[in-house]
């Protein structure tokens, strides 16, 4: 598809530099302003970490241990920041990752989020627990790439019926989330007592008539001909409760009812030498990515069966608190790669620079979460623009201030780390 950030002169930087939004100028305002236009529990929703948060920030923080060697005097006058990926050359080597209930943040929620990556060449990744339907995402996004996150749930025939909807529908990829076994600790959705509102759905798995079961009409829901109470007694649909799966001591019970996040998502069934040889058979010809590795240990695994990309990734530091920053485990998931298949990172991405210091250190790409929903919010369609602006311009501003013309050229020479003492290290 075309490409309109591909080799970009700076005539073209200079005259884009005047198109800014004057309330919000980076992604750290966005969040703030966001904020102000969310509800308290959409809020927690989006933001919170598990436990007290320190592998959260630690997925910002850790960018804040490199710097950048900047090289001078060569040409940068035209600068090329594409990248090909799922067969579209990216006009940025980030994409929008997979993040749930999008219309919380705003009322077109996925629509528009589609429709500002479409119109900026940038790849989305969809949450299997959108509330917007696959096919309804990828008809906004048009030719534009799109990838399918993937929750493999225990009653496998779910997964495939959303597996084979996404082949239908032109998705390029499914990436597997393999770090839910359980789910993550998380105080203020307990505490808030998190629900999806009832005007929401999860729509990929809403209007199945089996979510719904017949009950006798109790006290209180008579209608309006008998205030009284003296209508004869009558059946009614209502939906299903949904439960947890549990262990009884002998054997695994599935969750029952209707799929939601909490219930359905975690999976401790899942297995290296199981789950992904039965996913790339269902899935092909769509490609096959596991989302979640974070040693180089899985690293190898993931290549032993064959997967097509490796996301490292500790789920937004909504999992396991206390594990690595993404930035932190990517060196020696890169190293165990061994560029045999792409390796992309998520986490903390708030700068374009974060995007040059992560390619530095092995990515071939970056997923960037929180600030989407943080633009959605701000401004629906329009605030997901100004994000991938935002990022976008910041990203190619560092290339040429760090003396490189296109992407390939960036790597572990223009970075140094800094130690506890503050002195710098090349790697």
């Amino acid at each position: 598809m075309p490409n309109t950030a591909d080799r970009k002169p700076a005539s073209m930087q200079a005259s884009e530099a005047t198109n800014h939004d004057l309330d919000c100028l980076s992604i750290t305002e966005l969040e703030r302003l966001a904020r102000d236009r969310m509800d308290k529990q959409t809020r927690d929703y989006y933001n919170e970490g598990a436990d007290d948060g320190s592998t959260l920030q630690e997925n910002k923080s850790a960018y804040a241990k490199y710097r950048i060697r900047p090289r001078v005097l060569r040409d940068v006058s035209v600068i090329d920041t594409s990248v090909d990926l799922f067969g579209q050359r990216n006009s940025s080597p980030f994409g929008i990752a997979p993040t749930a209930m999008q219309r919380l943040a705003h009322d077109d929620g996925e629509l528009a989020t589609a429709r500002a990556c479409r119109k900026a060449g940038i790849v989305m990744g969809l949450s299997s627990f959108a509330t917007s339907t696959l096919e309804d995402v990828k008809e906004e996004s048009g030719e534009n790439a799109n990838v399918l996150q993937l929750y493999l749930f225990e009653d496998k025939d779910h997964s495939v019926k959303l597996i084979e909807r996404a082949k239908k529908a032109g998705y390029k990829a499914v990436l597997l989330t393999v770090d839910t076994p359980y789910l993550g600790r998380r105080n203020l959705e307990i505490r808030n007592q998190f629900k999806l509102p009832s005007h929401l759905k999860i729509a990929n798995f809403a209007g199945n008539p089996d979510d719904e079961e017949e009950v006798d009409q109790e006290q209180g829901e008579v209608d309006a001909e008998h205030p009284m109470g003296t209508a004869p007694p009558q059946k009614i649909r209502r939906r299903r409760n949904s439960s947890v799966g549990f262990h009884d001591g002998e054997k695994r019970v599935a969750p029952t009812g209707p799929i939601t996040f909490h219930t359905h998502a975690p999976n401790p069934n899942l297995t290296w030498e199981e789950s992904i040889p039965w996913l790339k058979e269902v899935a092909a010809p769509m490609e096959v990515w596991v989302k979640g590795v974070a040693t180089s240990e899985d690293a190898l695994l993931a290549i032993h069966h064959r997967v097509d990309g490796i996301v490292v990734s500790n789920h937004g530091g909504r999992q396991l608190n206390g594990a690595l920053a993404t930035l932190d485990a990517l060196p020696e998931v890169v190293e165990a790669v061994n560029g045999r298949v792409p390796v992309h990172v998520d986490g903390g991405i708030r700068h374009g620079t974060d995007i040059f210091k992560a390619l530095a250190l092995g990515a071939n790409f970056v997923w960037v979460g929180r600030p989407a929903l943080w633009g959605l919010a701000y401004k629906g369609e329009e605030g997901v623009a100004l994000c991938l602006r935002l990022l976008g311009d910041e990203f190619r501003l560092c290339m040429s201030l760090a003396g490189v013309t296109s992407v390939k050229e960036i790597n572990k020479e223009y970075l140094v780390k800094l130690n506890r003492d503050g002195f710098v290290s090349k790697l």
